[in-house]
């Protein structure tokens, strides 16, 4: 009887983190909807330039931007498309020459917060891109790209991603309860970057072609993975002893699931060097910060505990206490996702 009383306690703790997840997680099942709206224009033979821009999911049916090119002559009507990663909307215009071009992004009902990546594809084949502010409503088309730009703008993009894609900072959250201590942490981490990187290289530049859609639903799975064995009594297993080598072998999973962004984005044909590289830093420093700040969440409920005048708590007795309620909080989360992936492309 005490040990279903022990279980029924854990399952409870697991549901008030489920319930939690769930507010911070409004659409589970795509976890990397918190994109940029993506503008990209393309230059075509005889002034033709076509207009066409992809609205991220986080923003309602009911506040599509409506996106336009001032000073050329429209030559089209509004075309519009459904995809995975957004309605993809398209209009062709007539413009005798770019030049000082600009973008105007008009929201009907509210700005939601969402910043803008413009991307101009030349007649000449090359490519130049910039990333907008949430509150630039007007952007002038890009200019050639330099590599202190480009580094700076991919820097920002790998940040922005890695804090929006939910499913892999639950995996970076179960990683953490794993290792344990920081040095682990870090280690634990950086085998991690190091391993999508090479996937994320190889994917963006082409070299490696594997399908979106169930690499997603990998993903999900792996999650499943460390969400079991965090609820496992068993600490010997190769997970516990090396989470390196797990973190490491499903960073080249990640890494296409990235690269599946990254793609979407496009790279600068001039600095795909620097961009890769800032990228991936970016990435990093996203997820440092992330386990510093679980860490500082740590502590500052150990500290509270004792100025409540409870029993003394330790950073690490703390994060034993939330392994097996966090294994199964995010295990139920990642197996719905397993499954809502999967009934998407079979």
């Amino acid at each position: 009887m005490s040990v279903l009383r022990h279980d029924i306690r854990w399952l409870a703790s697991a549901l008030a983190l489920l319930v939690l997840l769930q507010t911070l997680v409004t659409q589970p099942a795509a976890a990397h909807e918190s994109r940029p709206l993506y503008i990209e224009v393309t230059e075509r033979e005889s002034g033709v330039v076509s207009l066409r821009w992809r609205t991220p999911p986080s923003v309602r049916a009911s506040n599509l931007p409506e996106v336009t090119l001032p000073g050329c002559a429209v030559a089209s009507p509004v075309g519009i498309s459904q995809s995975l990663a957004g309605p993809m909307a398209q209009r062709l215009y007539s413009c005798d020459l770019l030049g000082d071009a600009r973008v105007e992004v008009a929201y009907p009902l509210a700005n939601p917060s969402v910043s803008t990546l413009l991307r101009l594809n030349r007649a000449n084949g090359e490519t130049h891109s910039v990333l907008a502010g949430p509150n630039d409503g007007v952007i002038p088309l890009p200019e050639a790209a330099t590599t202190g730009k480009v580094t700076l703008e991919y820097l920002g993009l790998g940040v922005e991603h890695i804090l929006s894609g939910y499913d892999h900072l639950l995996f970076v959250a179960c990683l953490i309860l794993i290792a344990g201590t920081l040095r682990r942490m870090l280690i634990t981490i950086t085998g991690f970057t190091l391993a999508h990187s090479i996937t994320l290289a190889l994917a963006a530049l082409d070299l490696v072609r594997i399908p979106v859609p169930p690499v997603e639903a990998v993903i999900a799975l792996s999650i499943v993975f460390l969400a079991t064995e965090l609820t496992r009594r068993r600490r010997d297993t190769l997970t516990w002893r090396f989470p390196i080598a797990v973190s490491a072998s499903f960073g080249l999973l990640h890494g296409f699931g990235f690269a599946s962004v990254l793609g979407e984005i496009g790279l600068p044909q001039t600095e795909i060097p620097a961009a890769l590289l800032a990228f991936n830093a970016g990435v990093e420093i996203g997820q440092i910060g992330f386990v510093l700040v679980v860490l500082s969440l740590f502590r500052a409920g150990c500290w509270l505990s004792r100025r409540l005048g409870e029993s003394e708590l330790s950073v690490g007795r703390a994060m034993r206490l939330l392994e097996r309620p966090t294994g199964y909080a995010v295990g139920i989360l990642a197996a719905f996702w397993v499954v809502d992936r999967v009934s998407g492309f079979v």
